[in-house]
């Protein structure tokens, strides 16, 4: 065997050597090195999985949340749409009130209005008729040259009355 190691060149017992040296390497790096780093890579894995649920779980609470959100603010539209209406049709009912209470008004002021002309006519003709009665009494005095008594008057102011109402 001495030739066909020196022909290769490998001594067995140095072979041995460096596969045991390389297999306690091995051992070590693996004890400190490969162990320690999968635990670090796995804590980290653990931490990004962590992260990507927490993640996930906000994305569902946020996706919750405007969920919510626009159902409360359907409902605020809905309400304040539902107040705008019955603040149009109280609007409106008070108008037509204010409309009605006006025109109820108009009309018994119009009223007031017509009965008073009415009385003031009546008044006017009543006084045309008292100074007419009055002058008709001083010209038929003249007239007839004499005082007339209080029947004889009053008939006189009667009839006259009478012919001056046909002519009105």
């Amino acid at each position: 065997m001495g030739q066909f190691e020196s022909f290769i060149g490998v001594n067995f017992w140095t072979a041995l050597f460096v596969l045991l040296n390389t297999l306690a390497i091995f051992v070590v790096a693996r004890k400190f090195l490969f162990v320690p780093v999968q635990k670090i890579i796995q804590t980290r894995q653990q931490e990004i999985d962590g992260m990507y649920a927490d993640a996930g779980k906000a994305k569902a609470d946020a996706q919750a949340m405007q969920t919510e959100y626009q159902q409360k603010l359907s409902e605020a539209r809905a309400t304040s749409e539902r107040m705008v209406k019955e603040a149009v049709v109280r609007g409106q009912s008070r108008s037509e009130e204010i409309v009605r209470h006006a025109s109820e008004e108009a009309s018994a002021i119009l009223t007031k209005a017509a009965s008073d002309a009415a009385m003031e006519k009546k008044k006017a003709i009543n006084d045309a008729k008292d100074e007419i009665a009055e002058m008709a009494m001083a010209i038929a005095s003249k007239v007839v040259g004499r005082e007339l008594n209080g029947s004889d008057q009053a008939a006189l102011v009667d009839h006259f009355i009478d012919e001056l109402g046909d002519e009105v």
